[in-house]
């Protein structure tokens, strides 16, 4: 473990990770602190020597701190303002680096550590089993493989080491170390030295030839000896005596039985090196007045990293913090991804520093803990992956439409995907799923999924897109129709006029949670007819809007998040991209589409998935889900363990009863016609009233199976006999006889209320 100097050092090794920290005895200034490298304020230290020599104590200032070294004593002044009470002259102060002989051995008692390692508890001990032995086997074939060249660099070096002790024992012999103190005294013009140590010297060569003579007959007889013994014997002391050789004889600093696990090297990070990294990168200045970097806490470990809270001079934020992290990861001598900030709440001037030991983002999360395959519960938060700082990163699904997005190939799809296993788990959540570019990523979906659609090309299963936009029409009219019922239901059993998870669940009701996925959900924006491109682009822009809140979740994927269309259908795609609460953002081109993806401003503070770098896969930044924007590492559901949870996801609403259209095997032409629901589907954005005759054409070209010979006069009779009046309808600068919107809805309430 090499220690880094506290000074910038050109020659300190770079050669091993930054994969630890220790923090040292030092304060964060270049003087010696008090024991227990404590900083101690200057003004007690200043009050204590004139309450000796009888002189009247000063003012007190509570935030003074030392000056570096090379201030004199002269210049030992406070420059800061007396803002709050001064602390008690008794009162301990704040510990800054904290030696090892300080750091307490056992944790504190809410800080206990298990009395059982978690790795050795019932459920966890056979993968503990299985991991390590999987090392030792591991280790054990890495070993055997190179077994040869071990036993000829032994022999090898056996060799080298026998010369190597031979030419020891001879200079031992001839006494070189004489030769230094010879010189010296020849140097020196001193005759009478030089010959007593001449004479010293050929008195120790007798006596010590006399020993190596003896040493010499001795090693032969014991190689006669050696050489009349066994077989077994002679291995015995060849085993024995070879390694030694060998070790006497392999060059310096090198082994001859590598590591088959390489170990990270550590380096320590104190303070110093934090303060060098704070002033590199412009956020203070050691020797100008109310400059300097202080300390809030003591250093300290979390988890796999440091931390410490950081106070900045006066005048400086958070957010001067943030642009400058890159210049702190550089002072620091470590990856950007390795310098975590985060805000303290209680000033705006301090913040968190945590440096993690290796770079976090490189390892991957591992496996989704959904191949358990156990029944799941949207109405909890849905487990994403873990944070820069291993934290268990989950996200709440329900009330809110998300949106992610990526360049091609970073994991965009697996996210979305992820998220969409979760709410296949629970057997409640009725799944609606369409890729616009029709991969294999979601054709599994399809076990389970109400409506589903797969690019645009025609199948046995009739017109994807034709599909997709009776989806949306028929969303559409069921969150108008929800907001309806939550708004009539008794508040006993719909307090506050809001989705609860008993109505959901409950069949009687017929609201359950909805999750609509949609990949490449920009290329349902430009399909090449300007009038569905409209429709679509009007309807979408709805439900991102108001679903949400009636418990309908939409997940949309991009990899292309900015100009999709023209004129209206363009306007309304950024109305629909700005308009999702929660952005996941893998990684993008530039930090322009970073912004589209994560929302205006993100940028700005300090977010950018542009800097991910291209070896992250499934790494992005999740913004809105929280107060914190976390990097989060995606846990991995390739399309094995895909298929695995949908499979089990299917067998649970087969057993709940929950199994609905297209995964039913329902055919996706509807075989019950609902006039006052098909003709709720033909409105358009802000058309309060149709003539019959537009009624009669719009549902004859969506709903050609039931509607292709419908006429103006057949739909006004169809509707008023559903209590919908024939009003005038100003179309065109004309008054046209037809139906208002309004109406429509209200005979749809009034019918669902009479059957109850």
């Amino acid at each position: 473990m090499t220690d880094l100097p506290h000074e910038p050092n050109p020659g300190a090794d770079r050669s091993g990770d930054m994969s630890g920290f220790e923090w040292s005895d030092r304060t964060a200034t270049d003087t010696e602190p008090a024991e227990g490298g404590q900083v101690v304020p200057l003004d007690s230290r200043r009050r204590a020597r004139q309450a000796d020599a009888g002189e009247p104590a000063p003012s007190s200032e509570p935030g003074e701190r030392t000056a570096p070294a090379r201030r004199t004593a002269a210049r030992d002044t406070s420059y800061e303002i007396e803002l709050d009470e001064p602390p008690p002259a008794d009162a301990a102060p704040v510990p800054v680096d904290l030696p090892e002989a300080a750091v307490p051995t056992s944790p504190p008692v809410e800080g206990r550590r298990p009395l059982i390692p978690t790795g050795l508890h019932k459920a966890n001990l056979p993968a503990t089993v299985r991991t390590t032995a999987g090392r030792w086997a591991y280790v054990s074939a890495f070993h055997t493989l190179r077994a040869p060249w071990y036993l000829l660099q032994i022999a090898v070096f056996a060799v080298v080491g026998l010369f190597r002790l031979a030419a020891r024992q001879l200079r031992w012999w001839w006494v070189n170390e004489q030769y230094v103190l010879l010189q010296q005294a020849a140097s020196d013009n001193d005759p009478a030295m030089w010959l007593k140590l001449h004479r010293e010297g050929k008195a120790t060569r007798r006596w010590r030839g006399v020993v190596l003579f003896f040493q010499a007959i001795a090693l032969a007889v014991a190689i006669v000896v050696v050489i009349g013994l066994p077989s077994l014997w002679q291995a015995a002391v060849a085993a024995v005596l070879v390694p030694v050789l060998a070790r006497y004889g392999r060059p310096a600093g090198r082994s001859i039985v590598p590591a088959a696990v390489v170990t990270r090297r550590y380096r320590k990070l104190n303070s110093d090196i934090v303060l060098r990294a704070y002033y590199a990168a412009g956020l203070g200045h050691p020797d100008k007045p109310n400059t300097q970097i202080e300390f809030g806490t003591a250093m300290a470990r979390e988890g796999d990293g440091s931390k410490v809270l950081v106070n900045l001079p006066y005048g400086k934020t958070f957010a001067d913090a943030v642009n400058a992290r890159e210049k702190i990861a550089s002072g620091l001598d470590v990856a950007l991804a390795q310098v975590t900030l985060s805000r303290d709440p209680q000033s705006h001037r301090s913040h968190w520093l945590w440096v993690a030991d290796a770079d976090p983002l490189a390892t991957p999360a591992g496996r989704t803990p959904l191949l358990a395959c156990k029944e799941t519960d949207i109405w909890q938060p849905a487990p994403l992956g873990v944070d820069e700082r291993g934290r268990q990163v989950a996200l709440l699904m329900l009330w809110v439409s998300i949106l992610v997005g990526a360049q091609p190939r970073q994991g965009k799809s697996f996210t979305a995907r992820l998220l969409a296993l979760y709410a296949a788990l629970d057997p409640y959540v009725r799944l609606d799923v369409f890729d616009g570019k029709g991969s294999p990523d979601w054709r599994k979906f399809a076990l389970v999924a109400h409506s589903c659609s797969f690019g645009f090309t025609l199948t046995r299963d009739g017109d994807p897109l034709e599909t997709f936009v009776q989806m949306l029409r028929d969303l559409k009219a069921d969150v108008q129709a929800r907001y309806q019922k939550l708004s009539e239901l008794p508040v006993d059993i719909c307090p506050e006029g809001k989705l609860t998870r008993e109505i959901a669940r409950d069949p009687r009701y017929g609201m359950p949670v909805r999750l609509v996925v949609i990949d490449e959900c920009q290329e349902y924006f430009d399909t090449g007819d300007k009038e569905l491109n409209k429709e679509i682009a009007s309807l979408m822009v709805f439900l991102v809007k108001v679903a949400p809140a009636a418990g309908v979740i939409l997940v949309d994927a991009t990899q292309k998040p900015g100009g999709v269309g023209t004129g209206d259908v363009a306007t309304a795609f950024t109305s629909f991209r700005d308009n999702h609460q929660v952005r996941i953002a893998l990684r993008t081109g530039s930090w322009q589409v970073s912004d589209l993806v994560l929302g205006s401003g993100a940028y700005s503070e300090g977010f950018d998935s542009s800097a991910l770098l291209p070896s992250y896969k499934g790494v992005g930044i999740l913004r809105g889900a929280g107060d914190d924007t976390p990097t989060v590492r995606f846990y991995l559901a390739d399309a094995e363990d895909a298929e695995k949870i949908l499979l089990a996801a299917r067998k649970l609403r087969e057993r709940a009863g929950t199994l609905s259209g297209f995964a039913a095997g329902q055919a996706a032409v509807r075989e019950v016609r609902d006039v006052l629901a098909d003709v709720a589907t033909v409105f358009q954005g802000s058309e309060t009233g149709l003539p019959w005759a537009l009624i009669a054409s719009r549902l004859a070209e969506r709903i050609p199976e039931h509607y292709a010979d419908l006429t103006p006069e057949a739909i006004s009779a169809q509707l008023r006999a559903l209590g919908v009046p024939s009003v005038d309808i100003k179309r065109d600068g004309k008054a046209l006889k037809g139906a208002k919107k309004a109406a429509v809805a209200a005979a749809i309430t009034r019918r669902e209320i009479t059957t109850g």
